[in-house]
């Protein structure tokens, strides 16, 4: 039993927004398809960090939702900037139960034991918050990486975070983001919502502040699940 994480999947099965137009996205659900399937077993967890489906509302995700919920292992989803279709807890669960989409489950204010690790994280926000609404926006996503972790903190096992929003971007650094990942001991962290081969160039996939931090868009790791353990 492994634990895989890979984030920005951008479907669009079920509405007309096609990722093929864009460079290096060519054939990218075959890809991603072939390359699921030749890593991930029944028995395997994979991370999908945000940017899902470009579907509009929850009930136009059925189509991209069964996609996923067909590929090997079981699924622990997170919200990215534009899964527009998010909804509470509580309806998306309906929306899967009602589908008998049984593989996925949605990680939001809450945590998973995976194997070895505990599985935590938030969507995040963007490295320059200038304004009052984005401020109030990064204060409500620590607050929800908070609650991931404190639901864990009874855990002896490593606590691995996924984040949507990378928390460090060339000089820039989010601090807040920062200071609850020390707070916690967090080893490991993973992000996505970096596209573009300049834009993946910049990103940080090093050590910072004793956090090992490392991108998993889909264009930046060529569509293929990254293995955490």
């Amino acid at each position: 039993m492994s634990l895989f994480t890979i984030a920005d999947l951008h479907l669009s099965l079920g509405t007309d927004k096609p990722m093929d137009i864009f460079k290096g996205w060519d054939n990218y659900l075959s890809r991603l398809t072939d390359n699921w399937n030749k890593l991930i077993s029944d028995n395997d967890t994979v991370i999908i960090a945000g940017d899902i489906s470009w579907a509009m509302k929850l009930s136009d995700c059925e189509k991209d939702f069964r996609y996923i919920d067909e590929l090997p292992g079981k699924k622990i989803l997170l919200k990215g900037n534009h899964d527009y279709w998010w909804e509470t807890v509580s309806k998306i669960n309906r929306f899967l139960d009602e589908n008998n989409l049984n593989s996925i489950k949605i990680l939001f204010n809450n945590s998973y034991e995976v194997d070895d690790f505990v599985i935590c994280g938030t969507r995040g926000w963007g490295l320059d918050c200038e304004n009052q609404e984005d401020i109030k926006i990064l204060s409500r996503e620590c607050g929800r990486l908070r609650l991931s972790l404190e639901s864990a903190r009874n855990s002896d096992k490593e606590k691995v975070v996924f984040l949507h929003y990378p928390p460090v971007y060339g000089n820039n650094i989010c601090s807040e983001i920062i200071d609850i990942l020390k707070e916690y001991n967090i080893k490991r962290c993973y992000y996505g919502h970096i596209h573009g081969s300049n834009m993946i160039r910049g990103a940080f996939n090093s050590e910072y502040e004793g956090i090992k931090f490392k991108l998993v868009s889909c264009d930046a790791v060529n569509f293929t699940p990254v293995l955490v353990r």
